[in-house]
């Protein structure tokens, strides 16, 4: 003889003959809640609250390419502030600025080897020589990241208002 049970939802009812059915169902469910919580679970922000990043690389802007530094540090979970220095190669500018960051990371879930983000920069340019100006200097960036391992990665920067970066490439370090 076997036990039968009806499990009822809004629009429609199923009828299990037996055990077996229902341990299926039972199984079915908790494989969907793991994939799901996992997902969640790895659809973070890749640096996080208290992570640090080194950036570092090249980039172009109007009057050559300048190299640049910079660091990291989690705030939040899916905010990141810092500071960055940049010298264009003809050693015309310097640039010192500060900078923050949204990682999207989070919101869009996607998985922690990929870097999505957002902020604004802010911070002085100055010229090095008498033939350039010193001023103010504020933009906006828009980049990604992908990391190869669990420590390191490549980046792909652009910029807008800021004088020293029109768009960078170059490697981060999390720490």
């Amino acid at each position: 003889m076997t036990a039968s049970f009806v499990l009822s939802l809004p629009s429609q009812s199923f009828i299990f003959a037996d055990r077996k059915n229902e341990n299926m169902l039972k199984r079915s469910v908790l494989s969907l809640i793991v994939i799901c919580t996992t997902t969640i679970a790895f659809a973070q922000s890749p640096i996080g609250e208290g992570g640090k990043q080194l950036n570092f690389g090249v980039g172009l802007f109007d009057d050559g390419v300048p190299v640049y530094v910079g660091m990291d540090f989690g705030v939040h979970p899916d905010i990141t502030v810092g500071g960055q220095l940049a010298l264009d190669l003809g050693f015309d500018y310097l640039s010192i600025s500060g900078r923050g960051d949204y990682h999207f990371n989070t919101l869009l879930e996607i998985p922690r080897d990929w870097d999505f983000y957002a902020g604004l920069s802010i911070g002085f340019i100055s010229g090095i020589d008498d033939d350039y100006n010193s001023d103010v200097d504020l933009g906006l960036q828009v980049g990604g990241r992908y990391y190869w391992s669990s420590d390191w990665g490549i980046n792909l920067e652009f910029g807008g208002g800021n004088n020293l970066s029109g768009g960078r490439f170059g490697v981060s370090k999390r720490f």
